[in-house]
């Protein structure tokens, strides 16, 4: 089992903890990671995208000249798509770009993310994280003592107000409950900063 340190919010180190092998000590699946990080970006996308095909575009109900004997080529409409102001032919149109994995995909996708992490000595166990009140100053101050400089996603067990709110003001880092961790939040923070109650939760679900 992959064994790493435990530290305080003070940045000194009160032990060590034995990660699930079966989630945090298996070799990454790059493929995996980079299908469920495209499929998760794909959901970000709005899909808003619109053009007026040539039965939304203003004017054109006559048509512009008699059908023969002008010696110019025949045409129905001048909002045909062919003409300045025209429809136009396959544009894009409202539409979802969601998609899903497979369920065993997603979750060794995850499991190779938070191995990585692992690997890359990228993920910082805390003891425990409680504040007894929104304080962003306080929560800088801890990220300092653990010498984070970098992009950074904290994961506790269960859902921490004071902690997301003390977490939120700060520029490059994002807080989520254990339930809420995924695959695209773990590769794009640098450093995974995660609760030794988390892990263990995270280590029972994903094995």
């Amino acid at each position: 089992m992959p064994k790493v340190a435990v530290y305080n919010v003070t940045g000194a180190q009160v032990g060590e903890v034995e990660l699930n092998e079966a989630v945090f000590g298996i070799e990454p699946h790059v493929h995996v990671l980079n299908e469920a990080v495209l499929m998760q970006r794909a959901s970000l996308r709005l899909g808003t995208h619109k053009v007026k095909g040539r039965s939304e575009v203003r004017g054109g109900g006559r048509k512009p000249w008699k059908q023969k004997g002008t010696g110019r080529a025949r045409q129905g409409s001048i909002r045909a798509p062919q003409w300045k102001g025209g429809g136009i032919v396959f544009g894009p149109t409202p539409r979802s770009y969601a998609y899903k994995l497979p369920k065993k995909v997603r979750r060794l996708a995850i499991k190779s993310a938070l191995s990585s992490k692992v690997i890359d000595n990228e993920i910082i166990v805390l003891d425990q994280l409680q504040l007894a009140a929104p304080k962003t100053k306080e929560f800088a101050a801890i990220l300092k003592n653990l010498k984070v400089e970098r992009k950074a996603l904290i994961v506790t067990s269960d859902f921490n107000e004071n902690v997301a709110l003390s977490a939120r003001n700060i520029p490059g880092v994002k807080f989520v409950a254990a339930d809420g961790i995924s695959v695209l939040d773990v590769m794009v923070y640098d450093k995974l900063i995660i609760t030794k109650e988390a892990a263990e939760k995270v280590g029972e679900v994903l094995a």
